[in-house]
């Protein structure tokens, strides 16, 4: 069995790839990150393709492609720290797509898929949602919780921008004033988010563990580049361990979403619990591969081990993740008896 790209996903990566690469060098990134700003030339650019409406069906404007189409595209986000409101708007596409009722879709999809309309989502947790990517720039906010999800228009909402060690992505504390129900079942929408987030994570241990090995092979200590040593060159290998294994489940899970819908919860909680580990131990190795000059606010790793980190507690914890995982393997298990 093939489990290999089809040509069409072969296209998106390489596209993904190229384009991202032109568009955000890392003088780029560092001066949209100094200056707490999105490239919004880029951000147009990537709508005029259909990015936002990857996934969105095409009667609401979409490409109606797929999640490992998004995945594809999100990773890559990742690869080069993408300083635009991509995951935030596709989120709150995922959950209205998922739960929305047709009124719901017609209205706040199109905008979403053309970019022209952001959205946003996240967790609330106490009355609040705490954490949530480009809230203060959405025109609409998904927020979920236990039992279900509601819709609220950011002018009925109390929004707060929020600081994190991110400065590659703005944030804001979210607490609703209303709101909508979402009516439908928003469990495939959360599980497709959460396989986004995972997919960023991969990018970015991708690039952190790449630019770990270039440093070892360039950085020469006693006449011998220190990668020819063990203690690095197993740093190295450790590295590319995870970030395969954080790509591993991660496409597994989107495979779920597409052609096994039952398996996704628990594909996708998996993929974030093991992303959200793997995208900070090897943006910490690779900081320690760099030794003292990863340490630097010149050097430009931090911004990736920061990403990491924040993202790491989008939509959950991996700790939490792992718990979620538990107790969906033991119904399961009790299901199978």
């Amino acid at each position: 069995m093939n489990f290999d790209f089809s040509d069409d996903q072969q296209a998106i990566k390489r596209t993904a790839k190229d384009l991202l690469a032109d568009r955000f060098k890392l003088e780029r990134v560092r001066e949209l990150a100094d200056a707490g700003a999105y490239d919004e030339d880029a951000w147009k650019e990537l709508c005029e393709l259909g990015w936002p409406g990857i996934f969105v069906e095409e009667q609401y404007g979409g490409q109606g492609l797929g999640i490992v189409e998004l995945i594809i595209v999100t990773e890559e986000l990742g690869y080069t720290l993408a300083p635009v409101p991509f995951l935030s708007n596709a989120a709150a596409g995922l959950m209205i797509q998922a739960a929305g009722s047709d009124e719901q879709k017609q209205r706040w999809l199109p905008g979403i898929a053309s970019g022209e309309a952001r959205g946003a989502a996240a967790l609330v947790r106490g009355g609040e949602a705490k954490l949530v990517p480009d809230g203060d720039s959405a025109e609409v906010i998904v927020l979920c919780a236990d039992g279900g999800a509601s819709i609220v228009e950011r002018s009925a909402a109390d929004v707060e921008p929020v600081a994190t060690m991110d400065s590659t992505r703005r944030y804001a504390r979210v607490r609703a004033r209303g709101g909508e129900p979402l009516p439908g079942e928003v469990g495939p929408g959360v599980g497709a988010g959460l396989l986004a987030v995972a997919a960023e994570l991969t990018g970015v241990a991708q690039r952190a563990m790449e630019m770990a090995v270039e440093y070892a092979r360039d950085r020469k200590q006693f006449g011998r580049p220190i990668g020819a040593y063990q203690a690095v060159s197993h740093r190295c290998a450790q590295m590319l361990l995870e970030t395969e294994g954080a790509r591993s489940a991660t496409y597994y899970g989107a495979w779920t979403a597409d052609a096994q819908p039952e398996s996704l919860e628990l594909a996708a909680s998996m993929a974030k619990a093991y992303s959200s580990d793997a995208g900070w131990r090897v943006c910490s190795s690779s900081l320690q591969v760099h030794g003292g000059i990863g340490f630097t606010w010149e050097h430009d790793l931090h911004f990736f081990l920061k990403r990491a980190k924040v993202d790491a507690l989008l939509w959950g914890s991996a700790s939490e993740h792992r718990e979620r995982v538990a107790d969906l393997s033991a119904v399961g298990e009790a299901a199978a008896v």
